[in-house]
Protein backbone atom coordinates (compact mmCIF):
# COMPACT_ATOMS: atom_id res chain seq x y z
CA UNK A 1 0.00 0.00 0.00
CA UNK A 2 2.83 2.39 0.11
CA UNK A 3 2.62 3.23 -3.49
CA UNK A 4 -0.86 4.23 -2.68
CA UNK A 5 -1.35 8.23 -4.06
CA UNK A 6 -1.35 11.30 -1.09
CA UNK A 7 -3.50 14.19 -1.16
CA UNK A 8 -3.84 17.03 0.33
CA UNK A 9 -7.34 17.00 1.54
CA UNK A 10 -7.44 15.65 5.09
CA UNK A 11 -10.09 13.00 4.37
CA UNK A 12 -8.36 11.98 1.02
CA UNK A 13 -4.56 10.67 2.16
CA UNK A 14 -2.66 7.95 1.53
CA UNK A 15 -3.37 6.41 5.15
CA UNK A 16 -6.92 6.44 3.95
CA UNK A 17 -6.65 2.80 3.05
CA UNK A 18 -4.10 1.83 5.04
CA UNK A 19 -5.60 -1.27 7.42
CA UNK A 20 -9.05 -1.16 4.85
CA UNK A 21 -7.53 -4.20 2.82
CA UNK A 22 -9.15 -5.55 0.11
CA UNK A 23 -13.21 -6.10 0.01
CA UNK A 24 -14.70 -9.63 1.22
CA UNK A 25 -17.78 -8.56 0.21
CA UNK A 26 -18.87 -5.98 -2.39
CA UNK A 27 -16.06 -3.51 -3.35
CA UNK A 28 -15.99 0.23 -3.98
CA UNK A 29 -16.67 0.83 -7.70
CA UNK A 30 -16.21 3.98 -9.96
CA UNK A 31 -20.14 4.55 -10.83
CA UNK A 32 -20.91 3.33 -6.76
CA UNK A 33 -18.77 6.61 -6.24
CA UNK A 34 -20.17 9.09 -8.69
CA UNK A 35 -23.77 7.60 -7.16
CA UNK A 36 -22.57 8.52 -3.71
CA UNK A 37 -21.41 11.96 -4.91
CA UNK A 38 -24.98 12.21 -6.77
CA UNK A 39 -26.79 11.88 -3.29
CA UNK A 40 -24.26 14.26 -1.02
CA UNK A 41 -25.08 16.85 -3.51
CA UNK A 42 -28.58 16.53 -3.19
CA UNK A 43 -28.42 16.97 0.18
CA UNK A 44 -26.17 20.05 0.28
CA UNK A 45 -28.40 21.89 -2.47
CA UNK A 46 -31.86 21.02 -0.05
CA UNK A 47 -30.71 22.47 2.69
CA UNK A 48 -28.71 25.58 0.70
CA UNK A 49 -31.96 26.24 -0.64
CA UNK A 50 -34.02 26.24 2.64
CA UNK A 51 -31.54 28.44 4.07
CA UNK A 52 -31.57 30.61 1.30
CA UNK A 53 -35.19 31.16 1.46
CA UNK A 54 -35.46 32.35 4.88
CA UNK A 55 -32.94 34.76 3.79
CA UNK A 56 -34.36 35.70 1.12
CA UNK A 57 -37.47 36.05 3.47
CA UNK A 58 -36.38 38.25 6.18
CA UNK A 59 -33.57 40.03 4.52
CA UNK A 60 -31.45 40.09 7.36
CA UNK A 61 -28.55 38.10 8.56
CA UNK A 62 -29.66 37.73 11.88
CA UNK A 63 -32.67 35.11 10.64
CA UNK A 64 -29.96 32.75 9.23
CA UNK A 65 -26.86 33.24 11.74
CA UNK A 66 -27.78 30.45 14.52
CA UNK A 67 -28.06 28.12 11.20
CA UNK A 68 -24.84 29.12 9.60
CA UNK A 69 -23.17 28.43 12.92
CA UNK A 70 -25.06 25.59 13.48
CA UNK A 71 -23.57 24.29 10.01
CA UNK A 72 -20.00 25.10 10.42
CA UNK A 73 -19.35 23.77 13.65
CA UNK A 74 -21.61 20.51 12.91
CA UNK A 75 -19.83 19.88 10.04
CA UNK A 76 -16.58 20.14 11.06
CA UNK A 77 -17.31 17.66 14.25
CA UNK A 78 -18.90 15.49 11.46
CA UNK A 79 -16.00 15.72 9.17
CA UNK A 80 -13.51 14.68 11.91
CA UNK A 81 -15.94 11.85 12.89
CA UNK A 82 -16.24 10.71 9.16
CA UNK A 83 -12.32 10.47 8.79
CA UNK A 84 -11.76 8.61 11.90
CA UNK A 85 -14.46 6.18 11.54
CA UNK A 86 -14.52 5.54 7.55
CA UNK A 87 -16.82 2.87 8.31
CA UNK A 88 -20.12 5.57 9.38
CA UNK A 89 -19.71 7.22 6.21
CA UNK A 90 -22.88 5.93 4.42
CA UNK A 91 -24.26 7.78 7.58
CA UNK A 92 -21.87 10.74 8.22
CA UNK A 93 -21.50 11.42 5.12
CA UNK A 94 -24.96 12.99 3.91
CA UNK A 95 -25.36 14.09 7.77
CA UNK A 96 -22.01 16.48 6.59
CA UNK A 97 -23.88 17.57 3.76
CA UNK A 98 -27.02 18.70 5.05
CA UNK A 99 -24.85 20.43 7.86
CA UNK A 100 -22.64 22.13 4.81
CA UNK A 101 -25.53 23.20 3.19
CA UNK A 102 -26.71 25.46 5.68
CA UNK A 103 -23.28 27.12 5.41
CA UNK A 104 -23.32 27.61 1.95
CA UNK A 105 -26.62 28.32 1.43
CA UNK A 106 -26.65 31.23 4.60
CA UNK A 107 -23.62 32.96 3.24
CA UNK A 108 -24.33 32.33 -0.53
CA UNK A 109 -27.79 34.53 0.38
CA UNK A 110 -26.01 36.52 2.03
CA UNK A 111 -23.34 38.02 -0.78
CA UNK A 112 -26.59 37.72 -3.07
CA UNK A 113 -28.19 40.32 -1.34
CA UNK A 114 -25.15 42.82 -1.57
CA UNK A 115 -23.84 41.15 -4.89
CA UNK A 116 -27.32 40.62 -7.18
CA UNK A 117 -25.79 37.14 -9.61
CA UNK A 118 -22.89 36.25 -7.41
CA UNK A 119 -24.18 32.57 -6.16
CA UNK A 120 -24.93 31.44 -9.98
CA UNK A 121 -21.57 32.58 -10.72
CA UNK A 122 -19.69 31.24 -8.40
CA UNK A 123 -21.69 27.67 -9.09
CA UNK A 124 -21.26 27.88 -12.37
CA UNK A 125 -17.46 28.23 -11.89
CA UNK A 126 -17.07 25.66 -9.32
CA UNK A 127 -19.12 22.94 -11.75
CA UNK A 128 -16.90 24.55 -14.43
CA UNK A 129 -13.98 23.39 -13.24
CA UNK A 130 -15.06 19.79 -12.05
CA UNK A 131 -15.98 19.00 -15.11
CA UNK A 132 -12.87 20.43 -17.17
CA UNK A 133 -10.73 19.15 -14.48
CA UNK A 134 -12.09 15.94 -14.55
CA UNK A 135 -11.74 15.72 -18.81
CA UNK A 136 -8.04 16.58 -18.35
CA UNK A 137 -7.41 14.12 -16.08
CA UNK A 138 -9.31 11.66 -17.49
CA UNK A 139 -7.67 12.20 -21.46
CA UNK A 140 -4.20 12.02 -19.50
CA UNK A 141 -3.57 15.88 -20.34
CA UNK A 142 -3.09 15.95 -16.39
CA UNK A 143 -1.10 13.60 -14.83
CA UNK A 144 -0.86 12.51 -11.14
CA UNK A 145 3.15 12.68 -10.32
CA UNK A 146 5.30 12.75 -7.24
CA UNK A 147 6.16 16.27 -7.55
CA UNK A 148 2.63 17.39 -8.52
CA UNK A 149 1.23 15.83 -5.58
CA UNK A 150 3.57 17.24 -3.29
CA UNK A 151 3.66 20.55 -4.78
CA UNK A 152 -0.30 20.60 -4.02
CA UNK A 153 -0.23 19.56 -0.38
CA UNK A 154 2.82 21.76 0.44
CA UNK A 155 0.28 24.66 -0.75
CA UNK A 156 -2.86 23.88 0.85
CA UNK A 157 -0.71 23.32 4.07
CA UNK A 158 0.42 26.53 3.72
CA UNK A 159 -3.08 27.72 3.24
CA UNK A 160 -4.11 25.84 6.15
CA UNK A 161 -1.47 27.15 7.99
CA UNK A 162 -2.48 31.01 6.97
CA UNK A 163 -5.71 30.88 7.76
CA UNK A 164 -5.27 29.35 11.08
CA UNK A 165 -2.52 31.79 12.08
CA UNK A 166 -4.98 34.74 10.69
CA UNK A 167 -8.22 33.24 12.56
CA UNK A 168 -6.05 33.42 15.85
CA UNK A 169 -4.52 36.78 15.41
CA UNK A 170 -8.08 38.53 14.89
CA UNK A 171 -8.60 37.32 18.38
CA UNK A 172 -6.14 40.00 19.12
CA UNK A 173 -6.94 42.33 16.70
CA UNK A 174 -4.65 41.69 14.16
CA UNK A 175 -6.02 41.56 10.70
CA UNK A 176 -4.66 41.17 7.10
CA UNK A 177 -6.27 44.06 5.24
CA UNK A 178 -4.58 43.69 2.24
CA UNK A 179 -4.93 39.92 1.86
CA UNK A 180 -8.47 40.04 2.58
CA UNK A 181 -9.57 43.25 0.45
CA UNK A 182 -10.08 43.85 -3.22
CA UNK A 183 -6.80 45.18 -3.60
CA UNK A 184 -4.52 43.69 -6.42
CA UNK A 185 -3.13 41.61 -3.57
CA UNK A 186 -6.23 40.43 -1.88
CA UNK A 187 -7.50 39.42 -5.57
CA UNK A 188 -3.86 37.71 -6.41
CA UNK A 189 -3.98 35.64 -2.90
CA UNK A 190 -7.74 34.37 -3.53
CA UNK A 191 -6.81 33.42 -7.38
CA UNK A 192 -3.99 31.48 -5.72
CA UNK A 193 -6.30 29.97 -3.46
CA UNK A 194 -8.96 29.16 -6.02
CA UNK A 195 -6.15 27.75 -7.99
CA UNK A 196 -4.92 25.06 -5.77
CA UNK A 197 -8.21 24.23 -4.34
CA UNK A 198 -8.86 22.89 -7.91
CA UNK A 199 -5.87 21.47 -8.18
CA UNK A 200 -7.03 18.99 -4.95
CA UNK A 201 -9.80 18.02 -7.14
CA UNK A 202 -7.53 16.05 -9.23
CA UNK A 203 -5.49 14.67 -6.27
CA UNK A 204 -9.65 13.34 -5.25
CA UNK A 205 -10.16 11.82 -8.74
CA UNK A 206 -6.86 9.77 -8.80
CA UNK A 207 -7.80 8.52 -4.76
CA UNK A 208 -11.30 7.41 -5.89
CA UNK A 209 -9.49 5.42 -9.05
CA UNK A 210 -7.32 3.96 -6.56
CA UNK A 211 -9.84 2.50 -4.23
CA UNK A 212 -11.65 1.27 -7.05
CA UNK A 213 -8.28 -0.34 -8.41
CA UNK A 214 -7.02 -1.94 -5.22
CA UNK A 215 -10.54 -3.37 -4.66
CA UNK A 216 -11.82 -0.91 -1.53
CA UNK A 217 -14.86 -1.83 0.91
CA UNK A 218 -18.14 -1.12 -0.61
CA UNK A 219 -18.35 1.93 2.00
CA UNK A 220 -15.12 3.67 1.07
CA UNK A 221 -17.78 4.45 -2.48
CA UNK A 222 -19.34 7.03 0.41
CA UNK A 223 -16.04 7.89 1.86
CA UNK A 224 -14.91 9.20 -1.87
CA UNK A 225 -17.72 11.24 -2.45
CA UNK A 226 -17.59 12.70 1.16
CA UNK A 227 -13.57 13.36 0.20
CA UNK A 228 -14.81 15.04 -2.99
CA UNK A 229 -17.35 17.06 -1.20
CA UNK A 230 -14.77 18.66 0.79
CA UNK A 231 -13.08 20.04 -2.27
CA UNK A 232 -15.84 20.84 -3.65
CA UNK A 233 -17.59 23.08 -1.30
CA UNK A 234 -13.98 24.25 -0.48
CA UNK A 235 -13.44 25.47 -4.22
CA UNK A 236 -17.00 26.70 -3.94
CA UNK A 237 -16.45 29.15 -0.80
CA UNK A 238 -13.20 30.38 -2.16
CA UNK A 239 -14.75 31.64 -5.65
CA UNK A 240 -17.32 32.75 -3.92
CA UNK A 241 -14.48 35.10 -1.87
CA UNK A 242 -13.01 36.21 -4.94
CA UNK A 243 -15.87 37.11 -6.96
CA UNK A 244 -16.63 39.16 -4.06
CA UNK A 245 -13.42 40.68 -3.98
CA UNK A 246 -13.56 41.67 -7.87
CA UNK A 247 -17.05 42.85 -7.16
CA UNK A 248 -16.49 45.05 -4.38
CA UNK A 249 -14.35 47.22 -6.73
CA UNK A 250 -17.39 48.27 -9.23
Amino acid sequence: MAELMRTSNPALNERVFQGEGAALGEAMTLQGTVNKTGILLICVIATAAWTWNIFMHSRTPQSVLPLLGLGAIGGFVVALVTVFKKTWAPVTAPIYGLLEGLVLGSMSAILELRFPGIAIQAVSLTFGTLVVLLLAYRSGMIRVTEKFRLGVIAATGGIAVFYLVQLVLGFFGVHFVAINSGGAIGIGFSVFVVIIASLNLVLDFDFIETGVRVGAPKYMEWYGAFGLMVTLIWLYFEILRLLSKLRSRD
